[in-house]
């Protein structure tokens, strides 16, 4: 039996977000129906391959009394004008879990703007994170490749849809605003901001990168690395042939790196040149220094790590057989005799345990969503300087609502603690090392004989099989080696390293898994193993090019430009790093925006190829135009004729958001504002302070285990506390 056998879900309309949030449901099992979808691109095919499709009233009537979640997307004017708006479906379906997708959210004074891949990037600031740091401020923000808005928002609106529907509260409403979800993906900036009112600097700074990852110049192309770690610098110099300026004062500590890293990445520079990029990252791996070289998409489509692990699947489109994405899952399913009872309480995650041995962002960003819907989470740390998130805002925000202990797993008594905690627990999440927890003995074989109905989540950068298992991988390294971060710029400029992206992306997924694997056991007893792999989660979201690259051709870095829409991009205004984002997404748009630029209302008639035809003149127009006014300004004036519009964010901007505010993103916090959910639900989210390291180790030990304080004091004194 596949994890959502028997869940029944209806995906409305043609939009983007709604598919991708359809797929990833059908990925796992469940039956999906579409009414109204489009299949008209390559990837749009993709997302609603294999999916049931309503073509008649009666049996889209059917589709929807029938089913557990509806997933629909538009601004609030387009759904009333709609057959399909909230009432509508209502009167059909009451108890139904219902996910509504749109722009900027349901409510709020920004409810009804339009909201483009481009403008919501620029809108929501990670444009301006995107790439990382750059040395001159007259290169544009650049927005990723592939769709990524639709894909965050559909991957946010799957993971609060499956929360949704544990819910007790009958018809549970979810509003994913796609702004939202894409400010949250950069939630330490975020923090920053709210808590310091500091934002990010595009202009760069030493490395850009705290002296944690890099890219070098190879033979015949580039190698990522990063050896952010003392232990891991050290066997990083010995990889290089112990060069003798190694031992140079300025690059004794990390700090003394970061403020000489011009100087440092030139001399590794002179020795990178020298390889090939495949074998300066193998050369760093057998180091244990986490390394890849950069690549091409083409280039995973037959690798023996994706073969093992049997990662895609044969999809034929435009009479060509092509390999499409898989899920990045690695599901099992054992069966259980357990079920559990109905919900009390309206939070979908009430009465449920997670033990938390995660560590950094993706794991403790999953753990947060998890906390946030109810569950009671139990945050493991090693004693020392605990998770390397307290370094940053990052614990402050990601620690909100768990609680801390903390446990020495080197030691024999602290290894105890773990396996009673997790015979207590329904869900064990960790992002360790492969190996790690077998060789403690805390693997999921291992804890099936102390719970039996533990739900066993792994997340790892390769998964835990195959030939690249052991890879030592960070989520930018990942980002790097798949592709993506080589397409995410302009033509002709070298690629950089960029935001974290991967990591908040793979949370939505682990949180979604983990909702999903609950469903399963509540419904049918069974219990999931998740072997995730960050890896295939990454080409999950880059559909697009892994299917263009087998039809087209490889894609190439195109910046802002688009082969769907013109004009489409961005333009400097006045003010140091102000830029406006334009689309026209059609010739109504188009017309709108030739009466605000009084340069090219001549050209009004023009058509979409006419447009392209006409780009120079376009862009110069419309260069004249941004220059002019500040980027706050000129997006104004296109907003208010309809047309898509954004200034270039910064996370200050985020905290002082009007609409946002009316939305209630932000949290109050001591010291100012955190940063909410990327979902607003009918229930509602749980916060609370984040732990101090090991704030709750007597008090969960006490609680959950029974410990006398007797027993707590010998622990204590046995070291396995800390």
């Amino acid at each position: 039996m596949a994890l959502l056998t028997g869940f029944n879900v209806v995906q409305i309309g043609p939009d983007w977000a709604a598919a991708v949030c359809g797929r990833m449901l059908a990925d796992v099992a469940a039956h999906v129906t579409c009414i109204d979808p489009d299949t008209a691109s390559p990837l749009l095919a993709y997302l609603n391959h294999a999916k049931a499709i309503a073509t008649d009233a009666p049996s889209k009537r059917k589709a929807l009394a029938d089913a557990d979640l509806i997933v629909l997307q538009g601004r609030p004017s387009e759904l009333a004008a709609s057959q399909y708006d909230v009432a509508a479906i209502r009167r059909i379906n009451a108890s139904a879990a219902l996910v509504v997708i749109s722009p900027y959210g349901q409510t709020g004074p920004k409810a009804e703007d339009p909201g483009t891949d481009l403008t919501l990037f620029f809108d929501s600031g990670m444009s301006r994170l995107l790439t990382g740091q750059v040395d001159d401020l007259s290169e544009p923000p650049v927005r990723p490749v592939g769709e990524q808005s639709a894909f965050i928002a559909g991957l946010a609106a799957a993971c609060a849809g499956m929360h949704a529907v544990q819910s007790n509260e009958p018809g549970a409403l979810v509003d994913v605003s796609i702004h939202e979800t894409l400010a949250t993906l950069a939630m330490t900036e975020l923090t920053r901001a709210g808590v310091t009112g500091k934002s990010w600097s595009r202009k760069r700074v030493a490395d850009g990168n705290g002296a944690t990852v890099t890219i070098l110049p190879a033979q015949d192309g580039y190698a990522a690395i990063s050896p952010r770690e003392d232990k891991q610098w050290a066997s990083w110099l010995v990889a290089m042939g112990s060069p003798a300026w190694g031992s140079d004062p300025r690059f004794v500590t990390k700090p003394d790196r970061v403020a000489h890293w011009d100087a440092l990445h030139a001399l590794m520079s002179t020795w990178s040149r020298q390889h090939d990029k495949q074998w300066i990252a193998d050369t760093a791996q057998r180091a244990h220094v986490p390394s890849f070289p950069l690549r091409e998409v083409a280039e995973h489509l037959d690798t023996p790590q994706m073969t093992h692990r049997r990662y895609y699947r044969p999809l034929e489109l435009d009479g060509k057989v092509v390999k499409a994405p898989g899920t990045p899952f690695g599901l099992t399913l054992a069966a259980s005799e357990r079920k559990a009872g109905a919900l009390q309480n309206p939070m979908p995650l009430s009465g449920v345990r997670v033990l938390d041995f995660s560590w950094v962002i993706a794991g403790p960003t999953t753990t947060r969503y998890l906390a946030a819907m109810g569950a009671e989470v139990i945050k493991v740390e090693a004693p020392g300087p605990g998770d390397p998130g307290r370094q940053s805002e990052l614990h402050t925000v990601l620690g909100q609502g768990k609680q801390g202990i903390v446990l020495d797993l080197k030691k024999p008594e602290g290894i105890e603690v773990a396996r009673a905690l997790a015979a207590k627990c329904d869900i064990l999440i960790e992002n360790y090392a492969g190996g790690v927890m077998d060789r403690l003995g805390l693997g999921a074989d291992a804890l099936k004989a102390v719970n039996p109905d533990l739900i066993y989540i792994s997340a790892s950068g390769m998964g835990r099989t195959g030939p690249d298992a052991r890879a030592v991988a960070y989520g930018t390294l990942l980002q790097s080696y798949t592709g993506f971060a080589g397409l995410n710029r302009h033509p002709g400029v070298p690629p950089r390293i960029g935001f974290a992206w991967l990591d908040p992306m793979c949370a939505l997924m682990l949180a979604f898994i983990a909702a999903a694997a609950l469903w399963h056991r509540r419904q049918h007893g069974g219990v999931a193993r998740v072997d995730f792999s960050m890896i295939e989660a990454m080409l999950w979201t880059m559909a697009e090019p892994v299917l263009a690259t087998q039809l087209e051709g490889p894609p190439q870095p195109m910046g802002n430009a688009s082969k769907r829409y013109a004009p489409h991009g961005v333009w400097r205004c006045l003010g140091e790093d102000d830029w406006v984002s334009i689309v026209a997404r059609d010739d109504h748009d188009w017309r709108a925006l030739c009466e605000v630029v009084p340069a090219l209302a001549q050209m009004s008639a023009c058509d979409r190829d006419g447009r392209f035809a006409a780009h120079p003149t376009i862009d110069a127009a419309l260069a004249a135009w941004a220059g002019s006014r500040s980027a706050g300004d000129a997006a104004q004036a296109m907003l208010r004729v309809g047309v898509p519009a954004a200034a270039l964010a910064r996370s200050g901007d985020l905290v002082r958001s009007e609409h946002l505010a009316a939305r209630g993103f932000w949290d109050q916090h001591a010291r100012g504002v955190l940063p909410g959910l990327p979902w607003r639900a009918s229930f509602g989210r749980v916060n609370g302070p984040a732990p101090a390291l090991g704030a709750d180790t007597e008090r969960v030990l006490a609680q959950v285990l029974g410990y006398t304080q007797e027993r707590i004091a010998a622990l204590r004194g046995a070291g396995a506390l800390g």
